[in-house]
């Protein structure tokens, strides 16, 4: 096998590049002016379809609006929480840190709004059940101390405000309580 030159390397391989882009670009455009076909087996959204289920959730501004309000209950107060909204699903919504508050604040915050909508009580009647079921504190995600209340609709729920960083649960609730209040003005 002979040996190629250097120029002769680099011509090739930009050949060989050229041949490749204009493969692509022949293959997009085609790929551009071909349409979309429907797919085949496309689910049509019926809410009368036993397999699907509506659910309520906070909208970004009622989240706000509900941890606001417990944050400027906490501020009339004197006292520096964080506060946090998580939805039905436990996801984190909302999270406002107080000027002050201390660093683990927000995560407690979290922890008793999930805990709140999780069992769709107040978190310091949950703290009670613990000496029936003391295990119930090694579930995963979840602060069974006053300070989170669960917001409802219909008596189901759809979301939780969490408060800490007040240096008792009974505060922490009475704010977060405060949030959940404001949701319905």
């Amino acid at each position: 096998m002979k040996k190629m030159s250097l120029r002769t390397r680099v011509l090739t391989g930009a050949v060989a590049v050229g041949a490749l882009g204009a493969g692509t670009f022949g293959a997009m455009s085609a790929n551009a002016s071909t349409p979309a076909t429907a797919p085949a087996a496309a689910v049509k959204a019926d809410t009368a379809d036993r397999n699907l289920q509506q659910s309520t959730h906070l909208t970004v501004a009622a989240a706000t609006k509900a941890a606001q309000a417990a944050l400027d209950a906490a501020k009339k107060e004197n006292q520096r929480v964080s506060v946090a909204v998580v939805d039905r699903d436990g996801n984190t919504v909302v999270t406002l840190r107080g000027d002050g508050a201390g660093p683990q604040s927000p995560q407690s915050a979290v922890k008793k709004a999930y805990t709140a909508v999780s069992w769709n009580a107040p978190t310091s009647e949950l703290a009670k059940r613990l000496e029936q079921t003391p295990n119930l504190k090694d579930i995963p995600g979840t602060l069974f101390l006053a300070g989170g209340a669960p917001v409802q609709v219909k008596g189901a729920p759809v979301a939780g405000v969490g408060v800490a960083g007040a240096p008792s649960g009974d505060l922490d609730e009475k704010f977060a309580a405060a949030g959940v209040t404001a949701l319905g003005r």
